[in-house]
């Protein structure tokens, strides 16, 4: 299978390729040709195996250029080995029938950007091999909060790579931060930014189709490439757990095989409710892609409205990892609802740049109304949510995952569609222990705390134990507290690449 640039369909590479460069030269994100079939009876196949061979069978679809063989190491090295805490790497909880919750955070990170960052340098390391580079690849990240870490967890030590990540600075959780900063590894390098995550997207995206910094890299005989959801690397494992989600749904008698279902996922950039289209794309029964926002509702409104406009007051809110208002991954969304028409996509990308908004076609904003249904949820109801479904189901969840549950329930109530649901749970509450804390009522204990008694007393008030990986962060070393101007990052990567 070939993949092509949504900015530019006459490029066209192999996934080795596209998974290496990350960024197709242009700026476009590279996608399939085609999205590949998967019918009833391919999915009926699938109920009875276990999640990494699942994940071949849906991946070896897609990456086409890489064995069977490879995959399978791949897969295995992701999820095997005792890297994550619950039996599969994504499990499905029913929280009362008709509403089943995915559970994406049991890696290493807590977060479910495990789910391809674990994976993503297997793919890197191999797609390196098949196209012969011989240079260090770099990976550059802009992280709202949970990318960063996971990236940096999967890319330690890799050979033949080193990775940068940039955050903003005052706009990550404190565990978040901690365990960023505290990160090990001879290959890795973290910085704060002073803007928020656009500035931090907007800046990685930049230096891809700078010919100084492209020039800089190969005098350091060094080549770009991404751990954001811009490479397809990192895209192409997301799709595994929704084709999964469907798979235990049926195994678990939930639905019949052939029932449809909705997905509602929070999201700030796309890519993870992105990865759900592509899975319904390719033929797992789903009703209605439900887009969950937080007050950045930039999505909400385009989903409504058709148009995007990202002229508006940015807000630091407790779903940290939301708080986007450039959705990098809607461009591929609106290259295939375009019929693939590169140079639509090229003039609205343009004008998002240049004048902060664009509008779609009246044909576009009919398939999005469609497919989508959107809704957004601010603090005071993302902290409702937390309460209320801890009190009623004995279940905690983190903030992200609220935003999710609460827009569900709206959706529920405009439309009165009881399709049995999957509702995607991206962190541990134990991330966002303060906000989640003082959710359940315990702003008064809480707030004389460090963020290790918190993990201790968010684990006495919820039952649930605290994630190894986030109590081992007691006492690390903080190696990269350095914070950098928006417009110093590009400086900031060249003294790494010289080190």
């Amino acid at each position: 299978m070939q993949y092509i640039s949504t900015r530019n369909k006459e490029l066209s590479v192999k996934s080795a390729a596209a998974i290496k460069k990350g960024l197709s030269e242009e700026g476009g994100l590279f996608v399939p040709e085609e999205i590949p079939a998967l019918s009833l009876v391919d999915l009926k196949k699938l109920v009875n195996l276990s999640y990494t061979e699942r994940a071949v069978y849906i991946l070896k679809k897609y990456l086409t250029d890489f064995l069977v063989k490879e995959l399978r190491e791949c897969a295995e090295n992701a999820y095997g080995g005792g890297k994550f805490s619950s039996d599969s790497p994504a499990p499905l909880v029913n929280l009362e029938k008709g509403t089943n919750i995915l559970e994406l955070w049991h890696g290493p990170t807590c977060a479910f950007k495990d789910m391809a960052l674990q994976i993503l340098p297997h793919f890197l390391t191999k797609a390196m091999k098949k196209t012969g580079e011989d240079k260090t690849v770099v990976i550059l990240v802009a992280t709202s909060g949970d990318t960063g870490k996971a990236a940096l967890e999967g890319f330690s030590n890799v050979d033949g790579t080193k990775i940068i990540v940039f955050y903003p600075s005052e706009g990550v959780s404190d565990i978040q931060k901690l365990q960023m900063i505290t990160q090990e590894g001879n290959n890795v390098c973290v910085s704060g930014i002073k803007g928020n995550f656009d500035d931090a997207q907007s800046g990685v995206k930049a230096i891809f189709t700078d010919e100084v910094a492209n020039a800089e890299f190969l005098k350091n005989n060094c080549v770009m490439s991404s751990a954001n959801s811009i490479n397809w690397g990192r895209l192409v494992p997301q799709i595994v757990y929704y084709v999964s989600a469907y798979c235990d749904m049926v195994a678990s008698g939930e639905v019949e095989m052939g029932d449809k279902i909705n997905i509602c996922v929070p999201t700030g950039n796309f890519g993870n409710i992105l990865a759900a289209y592509y899975a319904m794309k390719m033929g797992v029964p789903v009703n209605r892609l439900v887009c969950a926002s937080n007050s950045n509702n930039v999505l909400t409104e385009f989903i409504k409205t058709g148009e995007y406009n990202k002229n508006r007051d940015f807000r630091t809110t407790i779903s940290p990892s939301m708080d986007i208002l450039i959705s990098s991954n809607l461009e591929r969304l609106l290259f295939d609802l375009s019929g693939n028409d590169d140079k639509k996509v090229s003039k609205w990308m343009k004008d998002l740049a240049e004048k902060g908004n664009y509008k779609v076609s009246a044909d576009i904003k009919k398939k999005l109304s469609k497919l989508f249904w959107a809704g957004c949820c601010d603090d005071y109801f993302t902290k409702e949510c937390i309460y209320k479904t801890n009190k009623t189901y004995g279940y905690t969840i983190d903030t992200h995952t609220a935003v999710a549950v609460d827009v569900y329930e709206q959706y529920k109530t405009e439309t009165g569609d009881m399709t049995p649901a999957v509702i995607v749970s991206t962190a541990s509450p134990f991330k966002f222990n303060q906000s989640v804390l003082s959710a359940l009522g315990k702003d008064s204990e809480a707030n004389s705390m460090d963020e290790f008694a918190l993990l201790d007393l968010l684990s006495n008030v919820s039952g649930m134990e605290i994630p190894e990986s986030l109590k081992n962060l007691k006492g690390a070393e903080k190696r990269f507290e350095g914070v950098c101007e928006k417009n110093e990052l590009l400086a900031t990567v060249s003294e790494f690449i010289r080190k």
